[in-house]
């Protein structure tokens, strides 16, 4: 019994290699995630039908109860029996495949078995398909497992090799041949099958863990350099965007080299072959134009197919990812290697999903931009408009100024055309030079002053320096204006404005407070970040303001608003600035 215990399992060793090599068969991930269909089904069961086929050939003769030592097993006599591995091939098929897997599996090793015949045929061909339906059946029972663990496995293979020494009993009961048989390997077959059959949904487990490691590291590693990758894709020069990517790419996956491109040439190289694969070289790769006219990654597997012109190129291989905008491919990242056996399943995953969220990004940047750039053309315009009563009001001023005081007539042309000229160009700049906005505000604050010169009384003061300092336009007029046409409407005499901007250690700050009536209970929370009605105190100037403050600047330039505890209202929003 010894002996042919340990012989049983030298034959099943056989068995375990073949199964380690089943499972690296990309087909066989159909079964693990139980991805089935009538066409997959059929295929296992054929595989496993072979498998099985195989612990039968590999397996051992009985004769006499004597072990008839052969290495494969090709015809059996009349007075002879094989002692058949095939239901470790078939309890997988049946755990793994479902029923109708384990039965077709058990009917193609029953089939052979019947036709090898001797002693017991019509048990062993029968226990096979009887064994794949059970352990199918058993499977559902616990679908809500991927893989069965190998302790619930080691018990399920117990059953198999007992149904068969039971056949073997009913179908001759009276043979005390099949009595010694039974006895002699009974024990040997419990043992040798419920250990494989563990061994083997051990091996699959740890296939399955190593597969779902490696895609949660491709995965990861996919989502880091994505994120890592988002300040150069924001870049407007596409060489300064392609250097970038490339340069990242071949630092974090330690790549032969890295080359990123348009529909047309390379706009960047990075790593070996740097001295012929240069800057501006035309794509004349097959399977580069194949990548950007199909829009599916292409693989190259050989120097050939890289169609480098240069003798010594050590590139061998590579695989090119097309870039997608919108619906077009507009660009390749290109990965090369010195061999292509170092393109394992692996990088190929970590390459499509690289470049789909690179895809994602670009698409989703340009979407930013271009709401970006509507929403700023419209705040632009919207501060471009004149107010058709300061302008009518400020003429008015002009045509009584003519007759009483010319030279001041001539001020406040000069001022209000400047003023009017700011304005205009508004729509063509995003951000100016503090110093240009404070030469419009002061253009507007004389126009002011001249108009309420028995009413209020508007304070600018600056420090030096400020020239370097970038603010959208059109900022701090708007609430000298809120100041004057809400802040001070009730105010007939002594109103004062001061318009202050001070440099503080790490930023600027502007501020324009009055000492009218302030802000209403009701709205100052809400101002600035909200778009009140016109005749509500700040209308929308103060949400304008405050919008184009935090898009442009970021939230640390937002405003902050407050009513003095004496009387009146301070606006301020700080510029950030460094020396």
């Amino acid at each position: 019994m010894k002996y042919l215990t340990i012989t049983l399992f030298e034959r099943l060793g056989l068995l375990l290699v073949f199964a380690f090599v089943l499972t690296r068969i990309p087909g066989f991930k159909s079964l693990l995630y139980r991805e089935y269909s009538k066409r997959m089904s059929l295929v296992h069961a054929c595989m496993f039908g072979l498998f099985g086929i195989a612990g039968t050939v590999t397996g051992i003769v009985m004769e006499e109860g004597v072990v008839v030592s052969r290495a494969f097993i090709w015809s059996v006599g009349d007075d002879q029996m094989a002692v058949s591995s095939s239901l470790v091939a078939i309890v997988i098929a049946g755990l793994l495949g479902g029923p109708i897997v384990g039965l077709g599996a058990g009917l193609i090793a029953g089939t052979h078995l019947f036709y090898l015949g001797g002693i017991g045929f019509l048990a062993n061909s029968l226990v096979n398909p009887l064994t794949g339906l059970l352990a199918g059946l058993t499977a559902q029972f616990f679908s809500n497992e991927r893989v069965i663990s190998p302790w619930k496995a080691l018990f399920i293979g117990v059953f198999p090799p007992i149904l068969q020494m039971q056949l073997l009993l009913i179908f001759e009961p009276h043979s005390d041949n099949i009595i010694a048989i039974v006895n002699t390997i009974g024990l040997p077959l419990v043992l040798s099958n419920s250990i494989a059959i563990a061994i083997f949904t051990a091996m699959i487990s740890i296939v399955l863990r190593e597969q779902e490691n490696e895609a949660a590291l491709a995965t990861k590693q996919a989502l880091t350099i994505a994120e890592e990758a988002l300040p150069f894709l924001k870049k407007d020069s596409s060489h300064d965007m392609a250097s970038g990517i490339a340069n990242l790419l071949y630092d974090r996956l330690k790549l032969a080299a890295v080359s990123v491109t348009n529909e047309k040439e390379v706009l960047a190289h990075k790593g070996l072959a740097e001295d012929h694969h240069q800057v501006g070289d035309e794509i004349i790769t097959a399977l580069s134009h194949q990548a950007i006219y199909s829009k599916q990654m292409q693989i190259a597997h050989s120097r050939t197919e890289i169609q480098c012109k240069h003798r010594n190129c050590p590139l061998e291989a590579a695989i090119i990812i097309p870039i997608m905008d919108a619906n077009d491919a507009t660009g390749l990242i290109k990965f090369y290697f010195r061999k292509a056996q170092h393109i394992r399943p692996v990088e190929l995953m970590l390459a499509q999903g690289l470049g789909q969220l690179i895809s994602n990004q670009l698409n989703t940047i340009a979407t930013e931009k271009m709401k970006t750039h509507i929403r700023d053309a419209e705040l632009r315009n919207l501060q471009a408009q004149i107010n058709p009563h300061f302008l009518f009001n400020t003429l008015h001023l002009i045509a009584a100024l003519f007759r009483k005081d010319p030279e001041k007539a001539r001020q406040i042309t000069v001022n209000l055309a400047h003023y009017m000229r700011f304005n205009i160009g508004l729509v063509s700049s995003s951000l100016v030079h503090l110093e240009k906005e404070c030469q419009h505000v002061k253009a507007y604050i004389k126009i002011v002053q001249t108009r309420f010169s028995s009413q209020l009384q508007i304070i600018f003061s600056e420090t030096d320096g400020i020239s370097e300092v970038f603010i959208p336009p059109s900022t701090i007029q708007p609430l000298v204006e809120n100041s004057v046409q809400h802040g001070l409407k009730n105010v007939s005499k002594d109103g004062i404005i001061n318009v202050t901007i001070e440099k503080l250690d790490t930023c600027i700050q502007v501020t324009v407070s009055d000492n009218g009536c302030g802000f209403p209970q009701d709205i100052i929370d809400i101002a600035g970040n909200a778009s009140l009605s016109a005749n509500q105190d700040g209308g929308a100037g103060l949400y304008n303001v405050n919008q184009r403050l935090t898009r442009l600047l970021g939230e640390s330039a937002r405003l902050h608003i407050r009513n003095l505890p004496s009387n009146g209202s301070e606006v301020y929003f700080k510029i950030p600035y460094k020396d």
